[in-house]
């Protein structure tokens, strides 16, 4: 059965019938969550049952808003290993670094979580197709899941999206256009494109159940950690849905006696030159204002106008965190240092988390002694490689690899 009680908005609290397809806030206009009946929840799972279960975000299937007969547009997401990284922590002078590999999720990105959950419940609740705005990767996810179920799907996205991201929606069938602007732009068009069509607007929190998707996550790393939180989480952050989900994974898990104690101090990373949060953060504003000329090769930080400004920056004061922007060039170099220590290629708005925490290391924000948790969004494979050596600098004979070998071997 559903152990969902209500859909509730984030700001004014009023409720929302559940077995509808749902938006945003009727009243108000913000961002919906969905409400569990915890006590039903806990009185149904235990933390051994939870064992005997397949390792995907479905194996929290009590904290899902899925109905009791309802099957899952699934590709197999979540399950996502939680990887200790000694020789990053070494070279920052952390005392424990863990990441959350999200690039290992079908699509390459922690955006299957979202778009399954979403796409699941659209159709169940009678979506006949999908419109979406995209960055990159939430567009390729959007297309495959709704491929999977036999459903037709349009992407809009801003010229300069990453090819493969675009080449992944194309592939699954979905209808791909291109924008100039920025998503904010792309959003605006979908907002008017999906009722004309009669199709279901997947914007990033506009509908209740990409956070579900995203809470997982946390829930997630709650149970690889032994039913604990770290002292400090980065989030790359865009539209920031995992930066409201994972939280609420943990809020959840607490009320049901699963978790103990303060949530961690999480902080929110972003591009120097696309930092709508970062600004509002340290202008003590209560929410963000659209930032202008927004630009970044980390293609999904370059979102001007996060929908959830308001959430964002409530979580970062409430758990005594804090924001950060990170150069182009930072980026880079700490895709690079990543590869190097610990063979993770990773997005690089993942990166972007590595250079932010040598930084707050340096401003005392980041103890040694402290337990430090990364989120590494997508898998560097679906982006541009950073700048290499070209082939022709790499060619040689045989006679002339061997000596480049034993140059580098020391011999």
């Amino acid at each position: 059965m559903s152990f969902v009680s209500h859909v509730e908005c984030t700001i004014c609290g009023a409720r929302h019938d559940a077995k509808r397809l749902l938006t945003v806030c009727e009243k108000c206009g913000q961002m919906l969550a969905v409400r569990y009946d915890l006590v039903r929840v806990t009185a149904s799972v235990t933390k051994d049952a939870l064992r005997l279960r397949a390792p995907s975000m479905y194996r929290f299937r009590e904290l899902t808003p899925l109905d009791d007969a309802e099957r899952p547009v699934t590709l197999g997401e979540g399950g996502t290993p939680l990887l200790e990284l000694p020789r990053l922590a070494a070279h920052l002078g952390i005392g424990k670094l863990w990441a959350k590999d999200e690039g290992q999720n079908p699509t390459g990105s922690f955006k299957a979580r979202g778009l399954g959950m979403a796409i699941t419940r659209a159709r169940t609740l009678g979506a006949r197709g999908f419109v979406i705005p995209s960055a990159g990767n939430a567009g390729g996810a959007a297309a495959v899941y709704a491929a999977r179920c036999g459903l037709p799907c349009v992407v809009i996205v801003p010229r300069g999206t990453p090819s493969a991201a675009v080449a992944e929606a194309q592939i699954a069938g979905a209808h791909v256009f291109t924008i100039e602007g920025s998503i904010a732009t792309a959003g605006k068009v979908a907002a008017k494109v999906a009722p004309q069509l009669g199709w279901f607007d997947l914007s990033t929190l506009k509908e209740p159940y990409r956070l579900e998707g995203k809470k997982t996550i946390g829930l997630e790393l709650a149970e690889q950690l032994g039913w604990r939180m770290p002292d400090l989480l980065l989030y790359p952050t865009g539209g920031g849905t995992g930066l409201v989900g994972i939280p609420k994974g943990y809020e959840e898990l607490r009320a049901m006696g699963w978790l103990s104690g303060a949530l961690p101090r999480f902080f929110a990373v972003q591009a120097e030159g696309c930092a709508p949060v970062v600004k509002a953060f340290a202008d003590g504003a209560e929410t963000t204002t659209a930032w202008e000329n927004p630009t970044t090769h980390a293609a999904g930080l370059r979102v001007p106008s996060p929908f959830a400004g308001r959430q964002m920056l409530r979580l970062l004061r409430d758990t005594r965190g804090g924001a950060v922007a990170i150069g182009e060039a930072a980026i880079r170099e700490a895709q690079r240092l990543v590869a190097r220590t610990e063979g993770i290629w990773t997005a690089p708005e993942s990166a972007a988390l590595v250079a932010a925490l040598a930084e707050l290391k340096d401003r005392g924000e980041a103890f040694r002694d402290a337990e430090i948790l990364l989120i590494l969004t997508g898998a560097g494979l679906k982006y541009e490689p950073p700048p290499l050596a070209a082939p022709t600098d790499l060619a040689g004979t045989e006679e002339e690899i061997l000596a480049r070998v034993r140059r580098v071997a020391g011999a």
